[in-house]
């Protein structure tokens, strides 16, 4: 679990928090990132805050969403500009 700040939303928080585990190397391309319910126990957010947190990345191009088999880490960063 993390310390969260006041004035940042949860979800930007975690999302930090996974955008750099990608950047570490911690999540490597086309590997599972934590599901919906494994962030909310990480973290201790409601399930509708991680479902933000992974809509988030998805939006970003970070990670994609395959049903049925769960959320993995996009083969390659989204282009910066």
């Amino acid at each position: 679990m993390i310390e969260f700040e006041a004035d940042v939303p949860r979800w930007k928080q975690v999302a930090e928090v996974i955008r750099g585990r990608i950047a570490d190397g911690t999540y490597a391309p086309r590997t599972r990132v934590p599901s919906v319910v494994q962030l909310a126990t990480e973290f201790g957010i409601a399930q509708a805050t991680a479902q933000k947190v992974h809509r988030g990345l998805r939006d970003e191009g970070l990670i994609y969403t395959e049903p049925g088999l769960g959320s993995f880490v996009s083969s390659r960063p989204p282009a910066e500009g």
